[in-house]
């Protein structure tokens, strides 16, 4: 399990850098002569058709309902595998991240809600600063290096993972258009074939894949969101198939490196890109801005530390080893950074709104998520200090 962690650490943090170069990229590029071109870019029409069933869309579409679909069946792995035999497996290593969450998740959307709740618009944005970005925040934390205790990095994957389960779920309940009871009904009669493949043992990970992408058709012309297609279907994959194979472990070691390298990047590249044109610092001050700023890195301290202190507190949760309060306190900043999972809930809340909305949602999570990895990156190594860990591949 060691040797797992630590290779996806590694994986992270350097996804973590393709993240920050895209978006980049993508915020020169609309703030210069460029900005024709990258619009275009993204409004090219991807046409697809199959007789009757026509799926065709815009390319930032496609990248924001497709590709992301594929990052969000990653999640689905990781929270079976986690939960099966990793920092979640029992109800005592379950515990302890899953309060820190549920607190990450509760004050940030009370804070934004303080600034935004009187405004009927902006007020549906409450759950943009309640997410976490994982490769953001594991990237930070590999800054560190071996002074990080791998209990505290478990932490941190497990708080993550679970904080976006959330997201997906918030997304599910209160982001879902006008439902097509013919298009659910479909995606329910394939989720009953995934679940008999699953008690039937078939352990074929390509078999999944295309039922898991024939839910994802139903999905999309249901109203449901289609990203979570992605997520039922990794959970419906077996850990262990015939032969001593791991599907599960399998399809993770293949998907990583296209989600982190290439997925998320193109992502980011292709929502980070907010002009600049009329905003000014003073309406950076503003409720929208300033509700998800605000959320990301004070909501989500006082949420996460102020969760486990009170379960710590009152004998409901034990601090896992090698970890203080001054580790739960630096990384509960760290997880301020919202970047991914953040941009693609604002672009849920505001959808067919004014670009005013977007634009403003989106430099307050860029903004709010930068300060937080850098406050989270400084009062993490100020609460190692000097510490060196020396520890041998499991």
């Amino acid at each position: 399990m060691t040797h797992y962690l630590r290779q996806f650490l590694k994986l992270e943090a350097s996804g973590g850098i393709l993240l920050i170069i895209a978006a980049l990229i993508a915020m020169g590029m609309a703030n210069s002569p460029l900005q024709t071109a990258y619009e275009g870019f993204l409004h090219l029409p991807v046409v697809i058709q199959f007789a009757s069933l026509d799926l065709s869309n815009s390319l930032a579409h496609w990248i924001n309902d497709g590709l992301m679909a594929i990052f969000f069946l990653v999640i689905g792995l990781e929270v079976k595998k986690e939960l099966i035999e990793g920092s979640l497996a029992g109800k005592d290593k379950a515990l302890f991240p899953v309060v820190a969450a549920v607190g990450g998740m509760i004050l940030p959307a009370a804070v934004y809600l303080m600034f935004n709740f009187n405004d009927q618009v902006t007020r549906t944005g409450w759950a943009i600063p309640a997410a976490t970005d994982i490769a953001f925040a594991l990237g930070v934390m590999a800054l560190l290096g071996s002074r990080v205790p791998t209990s505290l990095k478990a932490f941190l994957m497990a708080l993550a993972i679970i904080d976006d389960l959330g997201a997906i779920i918030i997304i599910a309940l209160f982001y879902t258009k006008e439902l097509s009871m013919v298009a659910l009904a479909g995606a329910a009669l394939t989720i009953v074939v995934m679940a008999v493949m699953n008690w039937r043992g078939v352990g074929n990970k390509l078999a999944y894949i295309i039922v898991g992408a024939v839910l994802w058709v139903f999905m999309l012309k249901s109203g449901i969101h289609a990203t979570l297609a992605g997520v039922i279907t990794g959970f419906f994959i077996p850990l262990n198939g015939a032969e001593k194979s791991k599907p599960l472990d399998s399809l993770i070691h293949q998907l990583h490196p296209w989600v982190t390298y290439f997925i998320l990047p193109v992502f980011a590249f292709a929502n980070a890109g907010v002009a600049l044109t009329g905003v000014t610092l003073s309406s950076l001050g503003g409720i929208l801005p300033l509700g998800i700023m605000l959320g990301l890195v004070v909501g989500k301290p006082i949420g996460i530390f102020g969760f486990c202190w009170l379960a710590l507190k009152a004998g409901l949760v034990r601090m896992p080893e090698s970890i203080n309060l001054k580790h739960i306190f630096s990384v509960s900043v760290l997880c301020g950074i919202g970047f991914t999972m953040s941009i693609f809930i604002s672009s849920l809340a505001f959808e067919g709104l004014s670009d005013e909305y977007i634009t403003y949602s989106r430099l307050g999570i860029l903004i709010g998520s930068t300060v937080a990895a850098i406050l989270g990156y400084f009062l993490l190594k100020l609460s190692l200090g000097n510490r060196r860990i020396v520890e041998e591949d499991a």
